[in-house]
């Protein structure tokens, strides 16, 4: 349940990038790892002062602390590098951001393996597991929320904007590059956040764990979900996480099957399980209380000759 909810973390920020600004970014494993080490580094230094942060119970009140400490540092570690990154990537777009945002995955994932504060090639391990189920749950809640909240803003509006014509929207006054390296920072910031969640939940890290394939993960559960829709990347993360674990049984033919699902619903649903539609929670409720109320029909056309 853990990782299911990391990979929503993770889905939902790439989804800002790659769905809400429209550009397709392969460097989300390497914003992760960042966010992972930086963590994992601040946490194990908290614990080398002597404080108590774990019990026979699980976190303690100061442990849980530490870990709501540690996912900032991780975010705005993270969101630095993304900004860092994101002011020259951004002023190019489709296969050339792509290939840079990939090169920077890279990059790190090299340093981290050459680097002695790391671990190198050895990764970390000792990291205090300072993450409760209850504690990552309501922090998946709160990200989905700022997004949510984001994508009806008016800077969110002014993305989508940008996605559908950044001419035009320029040219309307919007200042696309203030936009696009905000959208992008914040999805590493997320990214940070997700990473910060995983090296507490793991407590052993190793650079391989944040390859290119990871990203490329990332955005199949995106694409799956479709682009644009924060709830289709959170079904999509639910059901990529869960299904190869439902399939372990039949280890043989498991990646078998978890790649025809795939292709099937690319096949059938092209636009992603949800296209650009977003769940309403509200009509949701509406349904539940009353799920025989007729549904609304406007008067127009014919009806009104």
């Amino acid at each position: 349940m853990m990782l299911v909810m990391i990979n929503i973390i993770l889905a939902t920020s790439l989804n800002l990038t790659t769905g809400v600004l429209g550009q397709i970014a392969l460097g989300h494993a390497g914003f992760m790892s960042v966010g992972a080490y930086a963590a994992a580094l601040f946490s194990m230094k908290i614990a080398e002062s002597g404080m108590v942060l774990v019990d026979a119970d699980g976190p303690t009140a100061m442990g849980t602390g530490i870990f709501l400490a540690s996912l900032m540092v991780a975010g705005a570690v993270a969101a630095l590098f993304g900004l860092v990154v994101g002011i020259p990537a951004l002023r190019l777009k489709g296969d050339y951001l792509a290939i840079i945002t990939l090169g920077f995955g890279e990059i790190i994932r090299v340093i981290i393996e050459n680097v002695e504060f790391t671990g190198g090639a050895q990764g970390l391990s000792g990291i205090p597991k300072l993450s409760s189920f209850n504690t990552v749950y309501w922090v998946t809640v709160l990200t989905i929320a700022i997004l949510f909240a984001f994508g009806r803003s008016r800077h969110g509006r002014a993305i989508i904007a940008i996605r559908e014509d950044d001419i035009a929207s320029e040219a309307s006054g919007i200042p696309n590059t203030y936009y696009k390296v905000l959208a992008f920072t914040m999805s590493a910031f997320f990214a940070g956040v997700a990473g910060a969640v995983y090296a507490q939940q793991m407590q052993v890290l190793g650079a391989k764990t944040f390859n290119f394939m990871r990203s490329i993960d990332i955005l199949v559960i995106v694409v799956l979900g479709g682009l644009g829709s924060l709830t289709g990347s959170i079904l999509s993360a639910i059901g990529l996480t869960v299904l190869p674990e439902a399939l372990r049984g039949f280890s043989e033919y498991r990646m078998l099957i978890y790649s025809v699902a795939l292709i099937a619903v690319m096949i059938f649903k092209p636009s992603g399980l949800l296209g650009t539609y977003e769940f309403s929670l509200t009509k949701f409720l509406c349904w539940l209380r009353n799920p025989n109320k007729p549904r609304r029909v406007k008067k127009g056309g014919a009806q009104n000759g």
